[in-house]
């Protein structure tokens, strides 16, 4: 497993979080930005928060980074895509965010049910549940970079 930067790039951040939002600008000029990442999440205002968790694609959405898509795999049951699209949908609405989870090869069944478990939590858990999720799935995306 590779160690985590002491340093990054604005780009090389935005790469990993899906995208140049304060959250990003605020870890580039941090000496340990992974490793900082939740502690700089909490003095966001709330409005930068679902910026960070916007910026990330949703799960089973038609257009995805390449990374993405590959992180979430494809295929799956018509059904339970379905239902993981109307449940994304009906996250978004209660929550005014996007819902972000670490899939790390899990099917998207599974995917589902913790979407269903977590649509019972209140939006503070949510914020910073999904933090944490956005979080791991950077870290991962730095630990299995391809090699220049």
């Amino acid at each position: 497993m590779r160690d985590l930067p002491r340093q990054l790039t604005a780009e090389e951040l935005a790469q990993l979080f899906e995208g140049s939002t304060r959250l990003v600008e605020l870890l580039a000029e941090r000496e340990d930005p992974l490793g900082t990442a939740e502690k700089v999440f909490a003095e966001l205002t709330e409005q930068e928060q679902r910026q960070a968790l916007n910026a990330h694609p949703a799960i089973g959405a038609r257009t995805l980074s390449e990374r993405s898509a590959t992180e979430q795999g494809s295929g799956g049951d018509p059904a339970v895509l379905t239902e993981l699209a109307y449940l994304n949908q009906v996250y978004e609405e209660k929550f005014g965010f996007r819902f972000v989870v670490f899939v790390d090869g899990r099917p998207k069944s599974e995917i589902l049910e913790i979407l269903q478990q977590r649509l019972e939590r209140t939006r503070e858990e949510e914020l910073q549940t999904g933090l944490r999720e956005l979080v791991a799935i950077a870290r991962d995306r730095w630990q299995n970079r391809p090699q220049r």
